[in-house]
């Protein structure tokens, strides 16, 4: 029994993982190949910012349809959808290099990209323990940003240029439907979660929803822009490429560290201590504009910022039956695009500034930080949604 228990659990991990993971290095080049190839499509570059923007609105639109979609056709249907869409924005930009398409088609995978991480969130988070729930999520966080870490270095392999690039991210994306097309067995039950009213909703963890806020503030800026004002500072395409690798990396050592930080401290005051990392490193840009103290502070940032959202939605997810989590991660997920949506336009007013975006999030993640402190204090028993 115990053997056949294993296999589902492996079972249950693989499918969603692995897609996740080809998924996220596709994703982690296309987040540096669309304002970077703005140029190549004679598009404004200044269309960078709206174009990461929309893209939020979409995952903030989306963030509020998948759960009637995974309740109808079940989470493996639901994440080859999801994929199938996605890919298909990505053929549409190169093929038609107009502001008002790019707009349109990066809309519409926000939404798909809304339906992925709320299909493997809720893949992988249900069930009634704790401490499995922050080992999946921490094989989740890693398999994310280990594979955008290595999508990150393809900007160097593939560059920006010409119709080549987009085919390898959506050839990725075609690989990503192989594990849930090939393997039907593991998904998590159809009936096996439950729609949260607005007064359960209410009762959720603040900082939990706060914290999904900032990280998306801060993600939503750091994939639209940081491409972009890194190479205003005169640094090469490949210079670029390892500078965001840095940050996915920085993002991708810490999670095996939180995983099992959270489950024996206090995740607000956590969510506060990783605020703070965060501006520390942003702190010591600073101080020197040497190469190698950039690429250890953007790791820094990483781990800061990659760290919040796992840290929040744990929190939000703590005590909850596993009935209510497919509605809870899409709660989070809502607030996250909430905080992606403004993100790049708020950040956008800081880039004529030299070090602008880096005092943007000095200024989000300070503010954060000493919000979870006081919130760490006041803390009360969390009431539960069911």
């Amino acid at each position: 029994m115990q053997d056949i228990t294993t296999s589902r659990a492996t079972n249950g991990v693989f499918v969603p993982v692995a897609g996740l993971t080809v998924f996220a290095i596709a994703s982690g080049y296309l987040m540096s190949l669309i304002p970077l190839s703005l140029g190549n499509f004679k598009i404004d570059s200044s269309y960078a910012s709206w174009l990461a923007s929309i893209y939020y609105v979409g995952l903030l639109v989306g963030s509020m349809m998948i759960e009637p979609i995974i309740a109808k056709i079940g989470h493996r249907v639901a994440f080859i959808t999801f994929l199938s869409l996605l890919a298909a924005t990505v053929v549409v930009l190169p093929t038609f290099p107009n502001k008002e398409v790019w707009l349109f088609a990066r809309l519409v995978a926000g939404m798909a990209v809304a339906g992925i991480f709320v299909v493997v969130e809720s893949w992988l988070l249900i069930g009634d323990n704790q401490k499995e729930r922050a080992k999946r999520l921490g094989f989740y966080m890693t398999s994310l940003y280990g594979g955008t870490t290595i999508g990150q270095l393809a900007v160097g392999v593939f560059g920006v240029k010409g119709f080549i690039p987009f085919m390898v991210v959506m050839a990725l994306l075609l690989i990503a439907i192989l594990p849930p097309l090939l393997v039907k067995q593991g998904q998590p039950s159809n009936d096996a979660h439950q729609v949260l009213s607005f007064k359960q909703i209410t009762r959720l963890s603040k900082p939990a929803i706060i914290g999904c806020m900032t990280s998306g503030v801060v993600m939503g800026s750091i994939y639209g822009l940081m491409p972009l004002a890194l190479k205003q500072s005169s640094l090469s395409t490949n210079q670029v490429g390892v500078l965001m690798a840095s940050i996915i990396l920085g993002g991708m050592v810490i999670q095996p560290i939180i995983s099992k930080i959270s489950v024996k401290m206090s995740k607000t005051l956590l969510l506060a201590l990783m605020s703070l990392v965060g501006v520390f490193a942003m702190g010591i840009t600073h101080l020197s504009s040497d190469f190698t103290v950039l690429v250890t502070a953007l790791a820094l940032l990483g781990m800061s910022s990659f760290a919040l959202y796992p840290i929040a939605i744990t929190l939000a997810c703590d005590n909850l039956d596993s009935s209510y989590i497919v509605a809870a991660t899409q709660v989070m997920l809502f607030s996250y695009s909430i905080g992606s949506a403004l993100g790049p336009i708020g950040a956008n007013t800081f880039m004529a500034q030299t070090n602008g975006l880096m005092d943007f999030f000095f200024i989000v993640l300070l503010a954060t930080a000493i919000y979870m402190l006081f919130a760490s204090l006041q803390r009360k028993p969390q009431v539960l949604a069911s």
